[in-house]
């Protein structure tokens, strides 16, 4: 594996690290251990083979073993969005709507977020994010639904929820139909 090959896919292995994290030195972290992991375990690329796909196989590994490890109580500290909400918002438009996708992103289920982020930033097929994600296309399809059920009623929902909220705090408004991106 020539070092031009992995120093081409970084840009779209650090944009969606960031997305998964929500934080740019823990995506900046992600990213140095997917790079590691893949200089260490070169090996196991096959030549010919998606190159862009492994290295977020490896990347989605990582990133749940890390979800994994904050469940067991170890290395990394989770935040409650809701206590730092007023640091996620998006500031006023001029038309007065605020779109705030930073935050709805990190509201969504982690699996329904890397399922959305790999299809909508970086332009995977089903079957691509399936490999990826380790899962069958129809879990993937069946995710990217949710997601988008799910990030619709979001962006829809008012920044500050107060009545009719879920538990994790978004209003549930009704939801407009949705467009297939791809």
């Amino acid at each position: 594996m020539s070092p031009e090959l992995l120093v081409a896919q970084i840009p779209s292995l650090r944009r969606y690290a960031r997305a998964l994290t929500g934080n740019a030195w823990a995506a900046d972290d992600l990213v140095q251990d997917t790079l590691e992991r893949a200089c260490s375990k070169w090996r196991l690329w096959l030549v010919g083979s998606n190159l862009r796909a492994w290295l977020f196989s490896v990347m989605h590994n990582l990133f749940i073993n890390q979800l994994r490890q904050t469940a067991a109580g170890q290395h990394l500290t989770l935040v409650d969005i809701a206590d730092v909400v007023n640091e996620l918002q998006a500031p006023e438009s001029d038309t007065g709507q605020t779109l705030d996708l930073q935050r709805c992103l990190l509201r969504l289920p982690p699996e329904q977020r890397e399922v959305l982020l790999l299809v909508s930033m970086e332009d995977m097929s089903y079957a691509e994010v399936a490999k990826v994600t380790g899962v069958p296309i129809g879990t993937v399809m069946s995710r990217l639904s949710r997601a988008r059920v799910r990030l619709q009623a979001l962006l829809d929902a008012p920044a500050h929820a107060s009545d009719n909220s879920t538990p994790n705090g978004a209003t549930v408004t009704p939801i407009q139909a949705l467009h297939r991106l791809k």
